[in-house]
């Protein structure tokens, strides 16, 4: 199975995004209201970096929770690690683990389309593991007799 795929199978293909300059607290209420786990972060209608739940999380320490007054660039994730519609999920889901990524933007060659999470590649496992498991069973009911 490849990226392309399970963006495909997404329900929605929105990409929510915020400026560099957006109040963390109004990142967080997107976030809720959208029931999303990152936003993309843009300048200039490019993508400069990712803030998701774990950077807002690790972000109450480094501002003191002072989220009032904290803007996004203070806690994103700059120039994140991106993945491309033809990777594999295998290879997305190793890049994931590596680096510790809960979300990934993922691009093709005109830019960004959209984002996958680790729950994303974690259901195609399962939709894949599935999918083996109906053949098998049906291979071994059809077992050819000698």
């Amino acid at each position: 199975m490849i990226i392309r795929e399970i963006l495909a199978s997404k329900k929605s293909g929105e990409i929510f995004s915020v400026t560099i300059n957006c109040p963390i607290q109004r990142a967080i209420e997107m976030m809720t209201e959208h029931n999303i786990g990152s936003l993309v972060v843009k300048e200039n209608d490019k993508m400069i970096g990712l803030i998701t739940d774990r950077c807002i999380v690790r972000g109450l320490t480094k501002t003191g929770c002072n989220y009032c007054a904290t803007s996004v660039r203070e806690v994103m994730m700059s120039n994140p690690i991106v993945g491309h519609l033809n990777d594999t999920v295998d290879d997305v889901r190793r890049t994931m683990t590596d680096n510790h990524l809960s979300h990934l933007p993922v691009e093709d060659d005109n830019g960004l389309v959209g984002i996958i999470s680790f729950f994303d590649i974690a259901r195609s496992a399962v939709s894949e593991a599935d999918f083996q498991n109906r053949l098998l069973k049906s291979y071994i009911k059809n077992w050819p007799e000698a």
